[in-house]
């Protein structure tokens, strides 16, 4: 989504880029072109001029939003298939992953900064801290990491998920990470203690993606039981386990009213890439 929330970009598995007037509900122009095979990631620039896109066909991408045209030699990112691509906050540098277990830091220029290693599996998410001074990574590995842009040092293992983790982010105060994975659940983590709080938000199904809302108050998960969750973030947090390890509250703590999805239809629409979701709310 845009940075003022007016477009939308989509990859798809022909190699296309779309963009989309949310207010219209239509494209806008002709699909970009460029990759030979599925997009699987994309980025829209702070400052709303540039999108980064990575590929199967192992490249980044990168394009003027304006023209659909591309604004610089691609990237051969060396990842074999490019799983995830992340501005900074400043915006003057970005991240990407992949099928390779490496994380790279490249420049606006294109030039590669940093490679750090340390995931034993594939790494599909990726966020920054918000001083971009750190980078969080979510792998197959089934941990989330945190690392020190400077010198790629390893600060933090996260553990928790028992399955591979796919979706990763920061909420907009940076007080907590919040991931999603193949164990079906969405676990929020706070960052002054590294550990995760409240119970796990359940799906019936394995998570594939992951957003959170720009006031920081709801986050929407989606996964292959074709169903989008919006959950309140401070109700999560209240509803922790007893000593004993039950739970005092139930688990699923999402909301069923009207008013709240529609306050959080932009969760929603940054969910779109998984075609055929729903949007449901069970109690």
């Amino acid at each position: 989504m845009s940075p003022n929330e007016s477009m939308v970009v989509s990859g798809s598995a022909d190699g296309r880029i779309r963009l989309w007037n949310i207010r219209k509900g239509s494209m806008v122009g002709d699909p970009w072109e460029g990759h030979d095979t599925a997009v699987r990631c994309i980025d829209w620039s702070p400052n709303a001029q540039e999108i980064a896109s990575g590929s199967e066909d192992g490249t980044i991408r990168r394009w003027n939003p304006n023209t659909g045209r591309q604004i610089a030699p691609p990237i051969e990112a060396g990842h074999g298939r490019v799983y995830a691509v992340r501005y900074s906050p400043q915006g003057d540098k970005f991240t990407s992953a992949g099928e390779d277990k490496v994380i790279c830091v490249w420049s606006t220029d294109g030039e590669l900064l940093i490679e750090i290693n340390g995931h034993e599996h594939v790494v599909p998410s990726l966020c920054w801290s918000q001083d971009g001074a750190n980078i969080f990574s979510a792998s197959y590995d089934n941990t989330i990491r945190k690392w020190r842009l400077i010198d790629g040092k390893e600060l933090v293992v996260f553990l928790g998920h028992s399955f591979a983790v796919d979706s990763l982010c920061l909420s907009p105060d940076g007080r907590h990470l919040v991931s999603a994975a193949r164990d079906c659940s969405v676990r929020i983590w706070d960052l002054k203690t590294n550990q995760p709080v409240g119970d796990p938000l359940l799906h019936e199904d394995e998570l594939l993606a992951l957003a959170i809302s720009r006031d920081g108050k709801h986050i929407a998960s989606a996964g292959v039981d074709g169903r989008i969750y919006v959950w309140s973030l401070e109700a999560a947090l209240k509803w922790q386990g007893n000593d004993d390890g039950r739970s005092t509250q139930p688990r699923h703590v999402h909301q069923t009213v009207v008013s709240l999805i529609l306050s959080s239809l932009h969760l929603v629409r940054s969910l779109m890439g998984l075609s055929g979701i729903r949007a449901a709310a069970n109690q």
